[in-house]
């Protein structure tokens, strides 16, 4: 069975009750990784900067405390572990992790469907790793 490793616990402990709930869930099924929890004003403004992120300091999910935002991504056994650019990947993994936590009544929004209208190409901003609570 899918576990969490060290780095992955570590990250999810800064999110809130609620993520780590669901993702303790979703690790049962899927083995995934957590690459980001909380994020303090240097990393958020990188991840802008960098463009990884559409909001500064301190307007994102990711810097709340608890977090309300994680970035949870599909961890392959054979190397390469991440592959950032296997899409189907990520939206395979997004639609899973939507289900459990509609099964679990966490209410949550993907990074790949930003507006939650089940139209995953009206997006204009895509970050399939983020998870959040709203």
């Amino acid at each position: 069975m899918p576990y969490f490793g060290t780095n992955s616990t570590k990250r999810l402990s800064e999110c809130h009750p609620d993520l780590q709930l669901l993702f303790h869930e979703v690790v049962k099924h899927w083995n995934c990784a957590v690459i980001t929890g909380r994020r303090k004003e240097q990393e958020q403004n990188q991840a802008y900067h960098e463009g990884r992120s559409k909001l500064k300091y301190p307007a994102s999910p990711h810097n709340k405390t608890p977090s309300r935002g994680t970035d949870v991504i599909p961890w392959f056994p054979a190397p390469p572990h991440i592959r950032w650019n296997d899409r189907e990947a990520f939206y395979c993994f997004g639609g899973f992790v939507l289900g459990v936590a509609a099964k679990m009544g966490i209410h949550i929004r993907w990074g790949g469907d930003w507006d939650r209208d089940e139209e995953l190409h009206d997006q204009s901003f895509f970050d399939l790793p983020h998870f959040e609570l709203i």
